[in-house]
C-alpha cells in the first residue's frame, strides 16, 4: 500500500473518531443533562464539556497533523502555517470559551473554583496551550523571528503540542469521570447506569481519537519534506490575500 494512501486512510479514520467525539459530547449533555443555555444554571454548565472536547481534543488534534496531509507538500508552507495557526487559535478560543461557561456558572452557584485535580489539569492546559500560540506566532509567523530562534524554537514547539494533548485527553478524561461521580442522572455511578455507558465510551473514543493522531505524528514518513527554501523565512512568501 503506497504512504499516501495509508495516510488518508488512517486520517479518515482521525476524522470519524473526532465526528464521533462531538456527537457523543453533545447528545450525552442534551439527552441526560437537559440541553444547553447560557443563563448561570446548570445548562451553562454543559457547554464546558462540549466547548472543551471540541477546541482541546478534536480541533486540537487535526490542526496537529495538517502538516502531514501529502497534499500539502507541493504547495507552500507559509500557507499552512497560516492554517495551521488559525486552527490552532480557534482551538483555544472554544477552550477559552469552554472555561468561562463553567466559571460562570460556579459564580452564579456559589461553587468554588478550582478545587478538584481535574480543574487544575485543564487550567494548566490552557495557559501552556496559550503561551504556546502567542511562542508559534513570535518564532513561525513574525518575519523579524531570526533563523537561530525559529531553529531553537521548533524542538520544543513540537514537544510542548504533544504534551499538550496529553494534558487535553487527561483533562477530558477526568472530567467526564468526576461529572459522573459527582452528578450521576438518578442512579448511583457504580451501578453503572445507561448514562454511565454512554459516558465512558465518549472517554474511549477521545482516547482512540489521541492514539491515532499521536500515530500520524510519530511515523516520521508522513512527515513534510523540508527544503532549503522553506527553511528560510520570506516575508514575501505570505500572501494575505
Amino acid at each position: 500500500m503506497r504512504p499516501s494512501v495509508f495516510f488518508y486512510l488512517t486520517y479518515a479514520l482521525c476524522v470519524c473518531l473526532g465526528l464521533l467525539c462531538l456527537l457523543f459530547v453533545t447528545y450525552w449533555n442534551s439527552h441526560w443533562r437537559g440541553g444547553f443555555s447560557w443563563d448561570g444554571s446548570a445548562l451553562q454548565f454543559n457547554w464546558h464539556p462540549v466547548l472543551m472536547v471540541s477546541g482541546l481534543v478534536v480541533l486540537y488534534g487535526n490542526a496537529a497533523v495538517v502538516y502531514r496531509a501529502p497534499f500539502t507538500w507541493k504547495q507552500k508552507k507559509n500557507t499552512w502555517k497560516l492554517v495551521h495557526a488559525g486552527l490552532m487559535l480557534l482551538a483555544l478560543l472554544l477552550s477559552i470559551l469552554g472555561l468561562c461557561a463553567v466559571f460562570d456558572f460556579h459564580s452564579g452557584s456559589h461553587i468554588p473554583d478550582l478545587y478538584s485535580l481535574h480543574s487544575w489539569v485543564g487550567i494548566c492546559t490552557v495557559v501552556m496551550f496559550t503561551f504556546q500560540w502567542v511562542l508559534g506566532l513570535a518564532g513561525f509567523l513574525f518575519p523579524c523571528s531570526t533563523t537561530w530562534f525559529r531553529s531553537t524554537l521548533k524542538p520544543v514547539h513540537v514537544w510542548m503540542g504533544k504534551a499538550i494533548l496529553v494534558l487535553s485527553l487527561t483533562s477530558c478524561i477526568s472530567g467526564i469521570n468526576e461529572k459522573l461521580l459527582n452528578g450521576s442522572s438518578g442512579e448511583p455511578y457504580n451501578s453503572l447506569p445507561e448514562e454511565a455507558k454512554f459516558a465512558n465510551s465518549l472517554g474511549i473514543l477521545t482516547v482512540a481519537f489521541g492514539l491515532v493522531v499521536f500515530g500520524i505524528l510519530s511515523r516520521n514518513k508522513w512527515q513534510r519534506p523540508d527544503t532549503d527554501s522553506e527553511s528560510s523565512f520570506s516575508y514575501r512568501e505570505l500572501d494575505f490575500k
